[in-house]
């Protein structure tokens, strides 16, 4: 029997970064599609593989059985063959360093979704870095993005668990993630729409920090607090305060600029300080993750990463100035949700659409859109309208094929 002809993939297309390596081995495992990918991080400094692309190439190729070839740090082309999912299964992941553990999680949770018949959870232990600045905090993954797939998607089987915390530059953290895939002919994402983003129901947060003094975490808490109450919102109980003065629209202005929220008043607010213990860290850090849910199904991140010389309150201000972005503009997903999404998106069975507010897509998610173009046969199109940004998609309805033994 012949090998399907292999597809080569540019990966210096738009983003040109890790992301193309990412989703182009998830989706070739989903669909056995032999890739080359060629020009890999070719406008980076330095270009080509690093050690969490290496270590979440090599994951993927034991998930999918598949031969991987070129995956040495510093290479700059790779071929994967795939073979065969077999599920369920535990597997196990190690950064080395304090490279992100989302970035390995984004590779293998749609090689983990779907199984041919019905079967147990598989497991997935990662190892390195939890909190980061150039990739989403593991709080964010578990508190936004996860629910989200859950919700829209119709995933519901997914946990995961913060074992361990895992700072920069020494990484050293654990998290564990169980997922019972959809199973069958049948069982398929499902698609959604999301066009309408509704009032704030509620902000809820998590200031982290290990090693430090407990004014840290508190800093971080009050920063944000602070900023949020500049914007109109400001801490209530669960029931609505309907006495309050507040103005249905209220004006911040942050870093000077000036800007409209609306519907801020009586929105509950909840953000907890934690310290992690000793030894479940490895090094001293800090880092807050704020998320809005939306009364129209959508939610709004926000965070930043403790950074030394930078006193905790601005880093609170600084996650509460990005959530309070994304709410202003507009849509019912931030940036970094839009671009993890658009995978299930060409997955899904029938037609998603989501609001992206008035801002233009990030240059992440037109490269995801681009790649799910190259290896599926979903069709995306991209509208504006009245000022407002809609991906739609026609997703593919995938399942995973019959087992031939």
């Amino acid at each position: 029997m012949s090998l399907p002809i292999m597809s080569l993939i540019d990966g210096s297309v738009l983003e040109g970064g890790g992301q193309i390596l990412r989703n182009a081995v998830s989706l070739s495992g989903l669909l056995s599609k032999p890739i080359s990918i060629q020009k890999i991080r070719n406008n980076r400094s330095p270009p080509g593989l690093r050690n969490q692309h290496r270590t979440g190439l090599e994951l993927a190729a034991k998930i999918a059985s598949a031969q991987l070839t070129g995956a040495q740090n510093g290479s700059s082309e790779i071929e994967f063959i795939p073979g065969h999912i077999a599920l369920p299964n535990h597997y196990t992941a190690d950064s080395i360093t304090a490279g992100s553990i989302t970035l390995l999680l984004q590779v293998a949770l749609p090689l983990l979704l779907f199984s041919p018949k019905p079967v147990p959870a598989s497991t997935l232990t990662l190892l390195g870095g939890t909190n980061a600045t150039m990739a989403p905090q593991v709080d964010y993954t578990k508190h936004v993005f996860l629910p989200f797939i859950q919700r829209h998607f119709g995933a519901t089987n997914i946990s995961l668990d913060i074992n361990k915390r895992g700072y920069y530059p020494k990484g050293g953290g654990e998290v564990v993630m169980s997922v019972v895939p959809l199973s069958g002919p049948t069982e398929k994402l499902r698609s959604f729409s999301l066009m309408e983003r509704g009032r704030v129901k509620w902000i809820s947060g998590i200031a982290h920090y290990a090693g430090l003094p407990t004014v840290v975490g508190k800093g971080m808490v009050e920063g944000a607090e602070r900023r949020l109450a500049e914007a109109g919102f400001s801490k209530t109980s669960m029931v609505s305060n309907k006495s309050s003065s507040t103005a249905d629209t209220n004006t911040v202005s942050s870093e000077g600029t000036e800007s409209t929220i609306a519907d801020a008043e009586n929105v509950y607010i909840s953000i907890h300080s934690k310290r992690e213990p000793n030894s479940l860290t490895r090094g001293a850090g800090s880092g807050i993750v704020l998320w809005a849910e939306l009364e129209g199904g959508g939610m709004i991140g926000g965070s930043a990463v403790g950074t030394k010389g930078v006193p905790p309150e601005k880093v609170g201000e600084q996650a509460a100035d990005e959530l309070i972005k994304g709410l202003m503009d507009g849509g019912c997903v931030d940036e970094w949700l839009q671009d993890q999404i658009i995978i299930f998106m060409a997955l899904a069975d029938g037609t998603s659409e989501v609001n992206c507010g008035k801002v233009e897509l990030s240059l992440h998610t037109r490269t995801a859109i681009w790649l799910a173009e190259q290896l599926t046969e979903a069709k995306f199109e991209v509208v504006q309208s009245a000022g407002q940004t809609v991906i739609r998609c026609q997703g593919i309805g995938y399942t995973a094929p019959a087992s031939s033994s």
